[in-house]
């Protein structure tokens, strides 16, 4: 089969389109045949060598994705041949076949899609965790959305809608903005150079927002902090870009909550996974979800594809297709 490998850190050039054995299904496990696979922030992590450092080189990218089930191994309930089902955090999906713990599945319904059920899931899994775990949106909350036209913010922007919160957006161009109004947001602020917070406040008559989310890196930090009102919420998640560097607890200000959002925290279990993608799936099916795919991609040009996710000219989801 063909896959998608690192031969070593580095660039989009130590990225190999190669032959690689087909998987043998494995107790627990399930082999899968790959209709669509998502790209991610982590895998461009994984490949500059902030994480799987502990797996050999060359190894198979990505961690999610959609497919239909071609065998299933012993112990493995719940699944059949045949099955349309959809993965997160599997390592190794940028792959025309791949061995799946069973633990990692769940059924897709009839009236969603493949293409549709690899996009939402590992960044749909994390809007949802921001606007319903992290900070619960109450009506009436006004939140700050980074990035407010990339995968998650799109996601996150009508999740906050649904919960009967306003939504301020930040893009980094023009030629963002239809796409983050259409997801909701209630006002949109173009900036590149992190000098948002004084339209924030004058946004929120002087208050600032009940929660900040951003995963934009140190250049938004202060001012997030800066946008927040008295005992408000940052929601810092995102390692790729880097952290803020060392925080003096007792200067932060207005006596505001500061946590760093993390994808396993909001998806420890198997049941809490399926539970969590199935209100997800419940709200694409009833309309109350709408998902971007901003670019499929061969699973040939997976090197295009992360070029333009690092330079983020992109909105919305991207997917390899093998």
């Amino acid at each position: 089969m063909k896959a998608v490998v690192m031969k070593k850190v580095g660039g989009i050039d130590v990225m190999e389109f190669v032959d690689r054995p087909e998987p043998v299904v494995m107790p627990g496990h399930a082999v899968v045949e790959v209709a669509a696979a998502g790209v991610n922030f982590m895998d461009i992590g994984v490949r500059q060598g902030m994480a799987w450092t502990e797996m050999a080189n060359p190894k198979i990218l990505g961690v999610e994705g959609a497919g239909r089930v071609l065998s299933v191994g012993y112990g493995v309930d719940g699944f059949a041949v045949g099955d349309r089902v959809a993965w997160v955090y599997a390592p190794g999906s940028y792959a025309e076949r791949h061995s799946i713990l069973a633990d990692s599945l769940v059924r897709i319904p009839d009236a969603v899609d493949d293409h549709t059920a690899a996009a939402v899931m590992m960044q749909g899994l994390t809007a949802s965790h921001f606007a319903t775990d992290f900070y619960p949106v109450r009506p009436g909350d006004i939140a700050l959305v980074h990035a407010a036209a990339g995968g998650v913010g799109l996601l996150l922007t009508q999740i906050i809608k649904l919960r009967g919160g306003r939504v301020i957006g930040r893009v980094s161009s023009e030629d963002k903005i239809a796409a983050a109004k259409e997801a909701g947001a209630d006002h949109l602020i173009v900036d590149t150079e992190g000098q948002f917070a004084e339209d924030v406040l004058h946004l929120t008559g002087g208050e600032g927002v009940n929660v900040v989310y951003d995963g934009s890196g140190p250049k938004t930090f202060q001012g997030s902090l800066d946008s927040l009102r008295r005992s408000g919420t940052f929601c810092w998640y995102g390692p790729v870009l880097g952290g803020p560097g060392p925080l003096d607890i007792m200067n932060l200000p207005k006596s505001i909550k500061i946590g760093y959002a993390t994808f396993f925290d909001h998806i420890h279990t198997p049941e809490l996974f399926r539970a969590r993608v199935h209100r997800l799936f419940g709200w694409i099916e009833d309309g109350s979800l709408k998902i971007n795919i901003g670019g499929t991609y061969a699973l040939a040009s997976a090197q295009h594809a992360h070029a333009d996710m690092e330079s983020r000219v992109t909105t919305g989801k991207l997917l390899l297709i093998p």
